[in-house]
């Protein structure tokens, strides 16, 4: 109990900062067990936004799952040594324990589960098994989580990825990974990225990296291999979700799809990003304009159906739109490129659908009229898994093999501003239309799924 003690006092500021849509405190309520998620190295709680939806689809209430921000995502290159805007392993553990203590408190509930995405794992294992955190923890999920590292070797040996370094050394010293009393769940695949023999993934082309796709998995726990899901997958895939769910409800779910609301209600914050680096933290003076669009051709429809400044909280909705509506999303935040997001319809609600301010241009995209940008957040494209086309045309990014581009750039004449440019991604396709790069703006095509 010391021990969590200690957690609390030391990340209750960070706590406060990242998670602004937390309930009041409330006595204990009926119902099925509190989900908290965490998300992965410089990540953020938006990509549980279809596992979110997913539970709350087979009857899970909304205030009894919880996807939080952690505080400057993106790990120290080496742990023990301070590097701003990121984060520490003990920091990552210490803001846990406070979003555990903040979920029990909403709900009443004594005991809550855990969901983490790759770097999200660490926390998870070290607060239930080395913090004390157990008590307080029904099941932990360690998704695509590299559990002996992405590398085990001599290079970047304090780094917190690195297994033979000092905070894996500690997390995987003992007899088993597991704890009495907790379940714990590990998924994994061939198809990660982070698990795999050779370096050309972590800058080491040719170099073995002493990992192997089983480095995910934890022993003493029940460990699931799901083929050809890649990195992110791992965590937000349906096939995830199945799991997920199984394991915690101890039943199967009844959908794997997501009913429809409606008129949905959308919100969330405005982050940072500090030289291309998330940061979590929300922005001030950052203007969110919201239009309706045609489907057919990303062109707007009417007037913006809102508009708001952001405050010191970041909030930039809320925002009721129906649940057809396609939209396009513009992210104007001071110091950045102008974001145009443009999306597929939002079948349900969400409090978490965070905006973050475009990537910087690199010096290759200023010649350009105009800069389009494909992205998929929660999984990657894959060779020849997957079919990914922007404007008609294979994108310049394919690689065969392992998954491992979420990211697909289209560099466009300024003759083309204004025309409809389509992404297509398997059955999923967004319609948008490119802008003026010479404004500083960038057209976002982004993938819900």
């Amino acid at each position: 109990m010391a021990a969590i003690m200690m957690l609390h006092r030391r990340a209750l500021l960070g706590g406060m900062l990242a998670a602004p849509f937390l309930g009041r405190a409330a006595r204990a309520q009926p119902g099925p067990t509190p989900i908290l998620m965490v998300h992965g190295n410089g990540d953020h709680a938006a990509l549980w936004l279809t596992t979110l939806w997913r539970f709350e689809a087979n009857g899970w209430p909304r205030e009894r799952l919880m996807a939080v921000n952690m505080p400057d995502p993106l790990a120290r290159a080496d742990d023990a040594v301070p590097q701003a805007n990121r984060s520490s392993a003990a920091e990552q553990t210490e803001r846990l324990a406070v979003f555990v203590a903040e979920l029990r408190a909403r709900t009443g509930a004594p005991r809550v589960a855990l969901i983490g995405n790759s770097r999200g794992g660490y926390p998870i294992r070290d607060f239930v098994v080395h913090q004390g955190g157990a008590a307080q923890v029904s099941h932990a999920i360690t998704c695509g989580t590299p559990n002996r590292g992405v590398f085990d070797w001599e290079f970047s040996e304090g780094s917190e990825f690195n297994g033979r370094g000092p905070f894996l050394r500690r997390l995987n010293g003992g007899a088993s990974d597991v704890v009495e009393g907790t379940a714990f769940l590990a998924l994994r695949s061939d198809n990660d990225l982070y698990a795999q023999p050779d370096g050309r993934f972590v800058g080491r082309p040719g170099t073995p990296t002493g990992i192997t796709q089983e480095g995910p998995s934890l022993r003493g726990a029940t460990n699931i291999l799901l083929p050809g899901l890649d990195h992110r997958e791992i965590a937000y895939h349906w096939r995830a979700f199945r799991e997920q769910f199984r394991f915690i409800a101890a039943s199967e779910p009844t959908t794997l799809t997501v009913p429809a609301e409606p008129r949905p209600v959308l919100n969330g914050l405005v982050t940072n990003l500090v030289a291309g680096g998330a940061t979590n933290r929300p922005v001030a003076g950052a203007v969110v304009e919201v239009f309706r669009t045609d489907p057919a051709s990303g062109a707007r429809l009417g007037e913006a159906i809102h508009r708001r400044e952001t405050g010191a909280d970041g909030a930039w909705g809320p925002v009721t739109v129906q649940s057809d509506w396609a939209l396009e999303i513009i992210l104007a935040a001071p110091g950045h490129p102008i974001g145009h997001y443009f999306r597929a319809p939002f079948p349900r609600s969400t409090e978490v659908l965070h905006l973050r301010p475009p990537a910087p241009l690199l010096e290759a995209d200023r010649a350009a009229g105009a800069l389009v940008r494909l992205t998929r957040p929660r999984g990657y494209f894959g060779w020849p898994r997957d079919v990914v086309l922007l404007d008609g045309r294979e994108v310049a990014e394919r690689r065969e093999g392992v998954a491992s581009i979420a990211v697909a750039n289209l560099r466009l004449p300024a003759e083309r501003v204004g025309s409809a440019i389509q992404g297509l991604f398997n059955d999923q396709v967004v319609m948008g239309r490119p802008v003026p790069l010479a404004e500083n703006r960038i057209t976002l095509l982004e993938m819900t799924w």
